[in-house]
């Protein structure tokens, strides 16, 4: 997953909304969202078995992957990275592990209550609980905008759009925005990316995700229609 928006507002109906776009080879192999792990949520990446979102819709949580910059591991030590959000879903917390065998990552956990951001770079590792507002990270981090196009024509925008006023309320503004608002594969500040390299392989945006969460219930909505904000399905509730 390569951008997500965390919206923290304590007080409000729904005081935490997620939009997460997953970036990624077009050829790697997944399925949808499901129960494909007990008491877990997600959508399932084939090749390493993970997930680069997972939901507890029990305890109300969900966790979001994003890769980092930093060292890499070397060889055959590395475990994959998809194996984060399912523990730190269903632990409530990014749980004590040795990360000198995961490559760098941003680990985003939401709750009802608030959210969480976890940082790992190869070197050094670092927690931020994130205020109430609007916030981007993508692959560099949790970002202002100040040296990222794409958060800063999309931050202001999702801080003044629109929430739902329940959890059965429309998306509106947030599913235009989380598709990419009209905005071409190319254009530097595109949230929906299709990128063709020079070996033919093309990475690109495959899914959106928007997830609410409140006191009484969640609500997550997913598309493998990235640029058509009418194409959401509902995951949870069923």
């Amino acid at each position: 997953m390569c951008t997500v928006v965390v919206s923290v507002a304590p007080g409000a109906a729904l005081p935490l909304i997620l939009a997460g776009v997953r970036d990624e080879f077009t050829g790697r192999p997944w399925v949808p969202p499901a129960e494909h792990w007990p008491g877990l949520v997600g959508g399932r990446d084939l090749l390493a078995g993970g997930t680069w979102l997972a939901v507890d819709p029990v305890a109300r949580r969900a966790a979001a992957l994003l890769n980092g910059h930093g060292v890499p591991v070397p060889g055959p030590a590395r475990r994959s990275r998809g194996e984060l959000p399912l523990l730190a879903a269903a632990a409530g917390r990014l749980p004590e592990l040795d990360l000198t065998r995961y490559d760098p990552f941003h680990l985003v956990l939401a709750e009802p209550s608030g959210a969480r951001l976890w940082s790992w770079d190869g070197a050094g590792r670092t927690e931020t609980e994130l205020p109430a507002g609007t916030h981007m990270i993508v692959n560099s981090g949790w970002e202002s905008g100040e040296e990222n196009e794409r958060v800063a024509f999309f931050r202001p925008r999702f801080a003044r759009a629109s929430r739902p006023a329940a959890l059965d309320g429309a998306w509106g503004e947030w599913a235009f925005l989380a598709t990419g608002a009209g905005l071409p594969a190319g254009d530097p500040r595109a949230m929906i990316v299709r990128h063709e390299l020079p070996d033919g392989r093309i990475f690109a945006s495959l899914s959106v995700t928007l997830l609410a969460l409140a006191p009484g219930g969640l609500r997550y909505d997913f598309t493998g229609d990235p640029a058509d904000p009418a194409a959401f399905r509902r995951v949870l509730p069923e």
